[in-house]
């Protein structure tokens, strides 16, 4: 990273059209959609990311996840042409692969990843549960950080790990939906951290 470099934010796990309007005027960098993965509570179908997807501002990326997913989804998505030619004009970079974090040897072998980015976590995704930052090294490639991040730990772990992104879902809820307040807070707090290195 360099001295005052841009921190990005993902906020994850949307599911209605009022998450695609808080989102939309928070101005997020990514936008997270869980799909086709019933366990989550914040999973949605192919027919409602869609309908989701059009809604969203053309400044934000909209990420696909998949957990384990048969390679045919996230192809069948990309193949729709209007969504790939719109992915082509802002990224290159599609793949983020997450890793859930106990020990040295998960870092290690997250930062051997072939995926454009990883996204580091504490692997139970959803629980606002941080991993043992103390494990984490100086990364050379762009990742990343996601776990128990809210407004309160933003700064202190922007400032200790010098992710390239951050990813919050469960601190900008209340009662188990997106808090249109706690996004826009959440964005405001990662916009106005500056990067000392």
């Amino acid at each position: 990273l360099k001295h005052g470099s841009r921190i990005r934010i993902k906020i994850c796990g949307l599911t209605r059209p009022e998450d695609i309007q808080a989102v939309n005027q928070a101005k997020p960098d990514f936008a997270g959609f869980i799909v086709e993965f019933p366990k989550s509570r914040r999973n949605v179908t192919v027919e409602q990311l869609k309908a989701l997807r059009e809604e969203l501002d053309d400044s934000i990326l909209p990420v696909g996840v998949f957990v384990n997913a048969p390679v045919e989804l996230p192809a069948q998505l990309l193949n729709d042409e209007n969504y790939i030619r719109q992915l082509k004009t802002m990224t290159d970079q599609l793949l983020i692969k997450a890793f859930s974090i106990k020990t040295e040897a998960d870092i290690k072998k997250a930062i051997r990843s072939e995926a454009d980015y990883i996204l580091l976590d504490q692997g139970a995704g959803g629980t606002g549960e941080t991993f043992d930052w103390s494990l984490v090294p100086a990364i050379k490639r762009p990742w990343f950080l996601a776990g128990g991040l809210g407004c309160e730990n933003l700064e202190s772990a922007i400032h200790l790990l010098h992710p390239w992104a951050v990813d919050l879902s469960s601190s900008v809820e209340t009662d188990g939906h997106k808090d249109p307040d706690k996004i826009l807070e959440a964005v405001y707090a990662v916009r106005n951290i500056k990067e000392e290195i």
